[in-house]
């Protein structure tokens, strides 16, 4: 017996719930031990079930180690991202895509350590806005080339049919002329 593909839903039966969990929750842990040992990381997981029991696992000693290094991590993207929102406009803001990627190339050329942090960031965010409506604008106008296509394929289609309708009647009345042309024989009749 092979396996089947596994709809993703709640499970609605509460006994097979349970044992799904169970098995899972085993796979996710063993899954979480074999990256740490494999890549050298530090993992840490927690689940809490329906039930409010709590279950971890940690690849350090300590889960709360690993638990205040992500919260610090946290804050530190949370400071950055404020600094960038108090500058009112940065210096990339006001150039075109091409004069932003130019501008960037420049830069990276010239010496990647003397850019700040935060512009380096902002110019990140730069890019990807670009990357997004270039992408956006893409895709609008493949859409209407696709859709132009559609149209174009049915005003063929219908002329294609208009075609048939005609070369059936052509030959319709070519058959009608073609028995209209035969000899009419004369029929005489005698009345005694």
């Amino acid at each position: 017996m092979g396996r089947r593909r596994v709809e993703i839903k709640r499970i609605q039966d509460k006994n097979c719930r349970q044992v799904a969990f169970c098995k899972r929750r085993k796979g996710l842990m063993k899954k979480a031990k074999e990256l740490s040992i494999l890549c050298d990381v530090d993992v840490a997981v927690v689940i809490i079930s329906n039930r409010g029991r709590l279950h971890e696992f940690s690849s350090t000693d300590s889960l709360t180690g690993i638990l205040q290094r992500y919260e610090s991590h946290v804050e530190a993207e949370k400071e950055i991202s404020a600094e960038i929102q108090d500058a009112e406009h940065s210096k990339y803001s006001s150039m075109t895509t091409g004069e932003l990627l130019q501008e960037t190339e420049r830069q990276l050329e010239e010496n990647v350590d003397g850019i700040p942090v935060t512009d380096l960031i902002h110019l990140e965010n730069e890019l990807q806005t670009a990357l997004v409506q270039i992408t956006s604008r893409k895709t609008h106008l493949m859409l209407e080339r696709i859709k132009g296509l559609h149209e174009k394929e049915k005003l063929l289609l219908e002329e294609k049919k208009q075609l048939e309708n005609n070369m059936a009647r052509m030959q319709k009345n070519r058959k009608v002329n073609e028995t209209s042309d035969l000899p009419q024989q004369r029929v005489t009749l005698n009345f005694f």
